[in-house]
């Protein structure tokens, strides 16, 4: 049984979109929720990076 609630995997390779039927409204929409993914994923680059130095702090400490 699938745990649907389990977080995804990412994708190994973006597809992009077909873009050439979109109008010009459409494509501004698509950017700015491209951009808006960009960003969460930056702040979960972050937060990563700032668990690491944390973990490496503590353990460092402890020598």
């Amino acid at each position: 049984m699938l745990d649907e609630d389990a977080p995804s995997k990412p994708q190994k390779h973006f597809v992009p979109a077909a873009l050439a039927e979109w109008s010009e409204a459409d494509l501004r929409h698509y950017i700015t929720q491209l951009q808006a993914e960009i960003t969460r994923a930056e702040q979960a680059i972050a937060a990563r990076a700032s668990q690491r130095q944390a973990a490496e702090a503590f353990f460092r400490r402890g020598t």
